[in-house]
């Protein structure tokens, strides 16, 4: 060594060290890595080159910028050696300990020495030292991952919040840790989010909607409220998109459930993010104060099952995907003829004795509905129907419908089931080829999944229709909310009606039957 060899100090301390640290011990600090490094310099008269320092980064984290920044400098010779307090503040990671002290640093010629456990690269005796300190500092990195995941996995599980950042439309509660309550300027965009979606709006739509008004996306709000949260950057990293409306739409912390345990690190070495199934997440009900009240949020993730095609404004059609005909059961389509919009059934024109078709204008249905709602709210004041004798009636027959084709999905899936056992048959005795039978195999096993899912549909809804069975006054209280509307908009819809039927118009009688199955 002479006057020209120069020294890297490296110090890092990081979370799980501050956390074991005695009060009052800060001998782990960085500030006392450094007191000890410079000290050493003086004592052996080594000219320093530069103080590299990570605060809050583990050893295992090969993203550390001060560490990344000194690596760097090594491959360009700026200094000759890289002292440390002890391996373990240099690296955790076994593999990067032996990439860097005997493989690159070799090459570079830059050497690596130790104060507390004498690790020294110049000294061939404590190669195996190294490897050993190596070895032993990821066992504990490991255990120390392990350990801190079982306790976050069961704050989780108890419904506290475990994160950096709350949910937008959220703050951190600053009274209680783990706790949410509701931001109210951003609580306020998640509503109108919501409301305008059930009231037929695309996510598209909605983004340009809120671009528009100059609201910040939730990454642009939590960083104008000086938190540390990175966007994408530029000005399209403030905006509105599709996937930030989607996101919100489908988040039941909303409604006032914790959801976590969505995406985990690779590995406690790499902290790069992997999703996890849903069927994994943790959720705990009703841990916070709900922005969403359930009967929108239903109404919503209703209309997300669906497909909906606009009308070119970004809304769709006022009824779409609730009318049916009454003869074939089939979707009206709608359509539009001198500035009106109309509903009618496709499946007369694939045969003329197919279907007698359907056909209505929906101004003609709204003003229908609209009257069948003051009717309902009359009866609803009288002393038979405050029993629930009509209501429920209707109520127990689409029940009834509900269970006829759970028990006909029951059925169809026990033939699949049989098929798919004849078909393993006729694999197995050569009738059919391996080609063959996986795409029979397939066909079948799709359609025992969509039969599964409409099974579990159907069960989820005579829950919800026995329910409204059971409170009368939650209906009577529904009905007469929508009591005086002489215009329906699509939350109102989705709100008040589950099914509409219209039959064939007979023009003669001038008389079209239409039936309607309402949500409560």
């Amino acid at each position: 060594m002479n006057e020209t060899y120069k020294v890297a100090l490296y110090c890092r301390l990081s979370e799980e060290d501050k956390k074991k640290a005695k009060k009052g011990d800060d001998s782990e600090s960085i500030k006392n890595q450094k007191e000890l490094l410079l000290r050493y310099c003086e004592i052996k008269n080594l000219t320093v080159y530069d103080i590299y320092a990570d605060d809050d980064y583990s050893g295992s984290d090969r993203g550390r910028p001060d560490f990344n920044r000194m690596i760097k400098d090594a491959k360009e010779r700026k200094f000759d050696m890289i002292l440390a307090k002890t391996q373990a503040r240099f690296a955790r990671d076994s593999s990067l300990i032996q990439e860097l002290l005997y493989d690159k640093f070799l090459e570079w010629n830059i050497h690596f020495k130790t104060i507390v456990d004498n690790i020294d690269t110049s000294s061939i005796g404590t190669k195996k030292s190294s490897q050993i300190i190596a070895m032993s500092d990821e066992w504990y990195l490991e255990d120390l991952s392990r350990n801190i995941r079982t306790v976050f996995e069961n704050k989780k599980i108890q419904g506290h919040h475990i994160g950096s950042f709350a949910v937008y439309g959220y703050q951190k509660d600053p009274e209680q840790k783990g706790h949410l309550i509701i931001d109210k300027e951003a609580s306020e965009v998640v509503k109108q989010i919501f409301y305008l979606y059930a009231q037929g709006y695309g996510k598209t739509n909605i983004a340009r909607i809120l671009n528009e008004k100059g609201i910040p996306n939730p990454s642009e709000y939590k960083r104008q409220k000086g938190l540390r949260y990175k966007h994408s950057g530029g000005y399209t990293g403030t905006l509105w998109k599709y996937f930030s409306i989607d996101n919100i739409l489908h988040n039941e912390m909303y409604i006032g459930n914790m959801v976590q345990n969505k995406q985990c690190n690779i590995s406690y070495k790499n902290s790069k993010k992997k999703q996890i199934p849903k069927s994994d997440w943790i959720i705990v009900e009703g841990t916070h104060e709900p922005i969403i009240d359930l009967e929108l949020w239903n109404t919503v993730q209703k209309k997300l099952k669906q497909k909906f095609k606009s009308f070119g404004d970004g809304k769709i059609g006022l009824f779409a995907y609730k009318v049916k005909c009454m003869n074939c059961h089939s979707s009206l389509r709608s359509s539009k003829n001198h500035g009106k919009h109309y509903l009618k059934c496709e499946t007369r024109f694939f045969h003329k004795e197919a279907c007698p078709g359907a056909f209505i204008s929906t101004e003609k249905l709204e003003k229908e509905i609209i009257k069948q709602l003051k009717k309902l709210s009359e009866e609803l004041n009288s002393e038979d129907i405050e029993k629930g004798i009509s209501l429920n009636d209707n109520l127990l027959q689409r029940i009834k419908k509900l269970e006829n084709e759970i028990n006909k999905n029951k059925k169809e899936i026990k033939k699949t089931d049989d098929y798919l056992k004849q078909l393993y048959l006729d694999k197995l005795n050569g009738t059919l080829s391996e080609y063959e039978y996986k795409k029979f195999s397939h066909d079948f096993q799709t359609e025992r999944e969509n039969k599964n899912e409409a099974i579990k549909e159907g069960k989820d809804k005579i829950k919800e229709l026995t329910k409204r069975l059971k409170n009368a006054d939650e209906r009577k209280e529904i009905v007469n909310r929508y009591l005086n509307v002489e215009k329906l908009d699509r939350t109102m819809v989705e709100i008040l009606i589950d099914t509409i039927y219209v039959g064939t118009n007979d023009r003669k009688n001038k008389i079209q039957p239409i039936k309607i199955e309402w949500n409560f």
